[in-house]
């Protein structure tokens, strides 16, 4: 049995190669939602959940035109909030939310949307994965967000067991360097996205296919 220390070196060379290998083939991390303001993309990460990011970003231009802000929002017609969101899936229920977060907003942060973690799942409609999502990428804070994709590549690569998004970020927190977490989990959902796909991974085009147990065993479970 290797000692702990060397336990640790090797599992720190093979997270090195595994962000090392995605930062190579995903030079560019960044979310494929466009915004241009926090509340904009506090918005649009609400009406991805069950959605496609390229459906979102049709919907949202029409829809920050109609409602720049939240209180544009609690005043409108939520028959035309709805209208604008249907495409997106689940629009009763995320045209309830956003109502309801604008209002938080204004009443308890003046309308801006909160720098802070508690404060963001405090509000109507966002979980912890909206928040990290709006604290990495709109405040530049270091966040992981962990999504179907981020699960499953994570669960593939060994570097988690779990399924609980909580702790998968728990772990993957204390492998990656802080100051790596955002871009690094940026490229694990981009990865899972196109190439680490959950029914037929596309093994024959991976970077990490040299490293990952599961292509190993020619398991992609």
């Amino acid at each position: 049995m290797k000692p702990k220390k060397q336990q640790h070196q090797q599992a720190d060379r093979y997270v090195t190669a595994i962000i090392q290998g995605l930062e190579k083939a995903i030079p560019e991390a960044d979310t494929a939602l466009n915004y241009q303001t926090s509340f904009q993309l506090l918005i649009a990460t609400i009406l991805s959940a069950q959605c496609t990011d390229v459906r979102v970003n049709q919907v949202t231009p029409k829809f920050f035109e109609t409602f720049p802000g939240p209180e544009d929002i609690v005043k409108g017609d939520p028959e035309l909030i709805i209208s604008l969101i249907r495409s997106t899936g689940f629009f009763n229920n995320k045209a309830k939310n956003i109502i309801a977060c604008s209002k938080k907003l204004l009443e308890k942060h003046g309308g801006k949307v909160p720098e802070d973690l508690d404060a963001l799942v405090a509000l109507p409609g966002v979980g912890r994965k909206t928040a990290n999502v709006v604290l990495g990428t709109a405040f530049g804070h270091q966040t992981l967000v962990v999504d179907t994709h981020v699960r499953r590549v994570s669960n593939r690569l060994g570097l988690s067991r779990s399924s609980d998004p909580v702790k998968i970020e728990a772990d993957l927190s204390r492998l990656i360097p802080k100051e790596k977490w955002t871009a690094t989990g940026h490229r694990l959902l981009l990865h899972g996205r196109y190439v680490c796909k959950a029914r037929k991974p596309l093994c024959e085009e991976c970077v990490l296919v040299d490293l990952c147990p599961s292509a190993a065993l020619g398991n992609s479970d």
